[in-house]
């Protein structure tokens, strides 16, 4: 079979990711790259083909992708470039902010539709498997909430939407944010209650922010915990600390999370669903999470289907390298 041609859009950590992942998958290959600095990418991939992320005509013609996989931030790049590269290519993002979700599917079902192109958005591992979960979880037990906790060590785990989020504000340099979950919350769900949490109640926020000389850092501290959609509702903590104390400190992108339910079955009967993820590499996790998703996209696209979709709409055998038979004999 021919192999499924993969065009990554953004090379950062994620994009990183992607290219390692693709390995891991025979049936799969890595037709190029397109970025906003092709001269960057060029420097650290020098027999990659790389092309300006606006030359549309040479990157259809060159790399005549099957899937782009989407791997810039959600604040700034995701909401430009998912409709734009949806009129040309079917794409993959990992789109992540919840409260813009239904407005983004919207946007890019109608462009996809219009362009005859199929668009997978908002997947990773939350949004996309954790949405899974709480979907199932809320199937299986009915009348229960199912709850996503993220960061469940000391530590905190990292958000790279976040983190980015950081980075875009004037006056900073580098940043990183860890989210870290209240275990109380965690408890009380566990033990079989169903709460009506606020997100304040389950999460507090720790920035760790490096900026330029001369800041005003009340202000910009001011306007990162009053950040829409990121910090606003929650406990936030910011420091600011030196690049040095950045690269050592906190190098790495560890991250971790659960999804849980509580309900009852029967006449009664107590029950409990709960789902657990843990990624030395949240970006590398990502990744993964995308490729797959990269797999049952093309799949739907051969099948006619055209427009926007989620984890939730795609068949979890289509994201498998597996056969059916290899699927009904070893994993059923």
């Amino acid at each position: 079979m021919d192999k499924i041609k993969v065009m990554i859009v953004g090379y950062g950590n994620v994009g990183r990711g992607v290219r390692k992942s693709i390995a891991a998958n025979t049936d799969m290959e890595l037709v190029g790259i397109i970025s906003r600095g092709p001269e960057r990418v060029k420097k650290e991939l020098p027999e990659m083909p790389v092309f300006h992320i606006d030359d549309v005509d040479t990157w259809k013609k060159e790399l005549n992708p099957d899937v782009a996989i989407l791997c810039g931030g959600s604040k700034n790049d995701l909401p430009v470039q998912g409709p734009a590269l949806a009129k040309h290519v079917c794409t993959v993002d990992s789109f992540d902010n919840h409260s813009c979700i239904p407005q983004y599917f919207a946007e890019m079902d109608k462009i996809a539709k219009n362009a005859g192109t199929s668009a997978v958005i908002s997947t990773g591992w939350d949004p996309g498997i954790f949405s899974l979960e709480r979907v199932l979880a809320s199937a299986f037990l009915p009348g229960s909430n199912a709850y996503g906790f993220y960061g469940l060590g000391e530590k905190g785990g990292l958000s790279m939407g976040h983190s980015d989020a950081l980075r875009t504000l004037d006056g900073v340099i580098d940043a990183r944010q860890f989210t870290h979950a209240i275990p109380e919350a965690i408890e009380r769900i566990r033990k079989g209650e169903n709460p009506e949490f606020a997100a304040g109640d389950m999460h507090w926020r720790e920035c760790f922010v490096v900026v330029e000389e001369g800041v005003d850092k009340a202000a910009l501290e001011e306007q990162i915990k009053s950040m829409p959609g990121y910090f606003e509702p929650y406990k936030t903590v910011v420091n600011f600390i030196s690049q040095e104390e950045l690269d050592s400190k906190y190098a790495g992108f560890p991250h971790d999370g659960c999804v849980v339910a509580s309900g009852t079955t029967g006449d009664g009967s107590k029950a409990m669903v709960e789902y657990r993820c843990a990624w030395e590499s949240n970006p590398e996790a990502t990744a993964n999470v995308l490729i797959a998703h990269a797999r049952g996209v093309v799949r739907m696209f051969k099948e006619g289907k055209r427009g926007a979709f989620t984890i939730l709409d795609i068949p979890a055998a289509y994201m498998s390298q597996h056969s059916q038979e290899t699927l009904l004999a070893k994993f059923m």
